[in-house]
């Protein structure tokens, strides 16, 4: 299974693909992905099976694009997405942000 860059059309196994993904935004749902070969910045929702790729949109993320990977799977932590396949465990952990005039 080789998960595709749609930038560079370059592939990668899982292992090396979900390395590069970083910035969960629980909020949205969203992981942020920047490609190792050309450096290209994707946004993906990580769904039971697939990826979805798209854009955020009035709050939430518009998916327009799905890659099937059969197995993956998915869970939600306070602070971070689990991200899994086969035996494999990533995790993406959640950008703390820094909220407008706090003190």
């Amino acid at each position: 299974m080789l998960i595709p860059c749609f930038a560079c059309e370059s592939r990668f196994r899982p292992d090396e693909y979900f390395r590069a993904c970083h910035d969960y935004n629980r909020g949205r749902d969203m992981v942020a992905w920047t490609c190792p070969r050309c450096g290209n910045r994707d946004e993906l929702r990580v769904l039971p099976g697939e990826l979805g790729f798209g854009y955020p949109k009035h709050g939430g993320f518009d998916v327009s694009d799905r890659v099937r990977v059969p197995g993956l799977q998915r869970r939600r932590q306070d602070l971070r997405l689990d991200i899994s396949l086969d035996e494999e465990v990533w995790r993406v952990p959640t950008r703390v942000r820094q909220l407008t005039g706090a003190r």
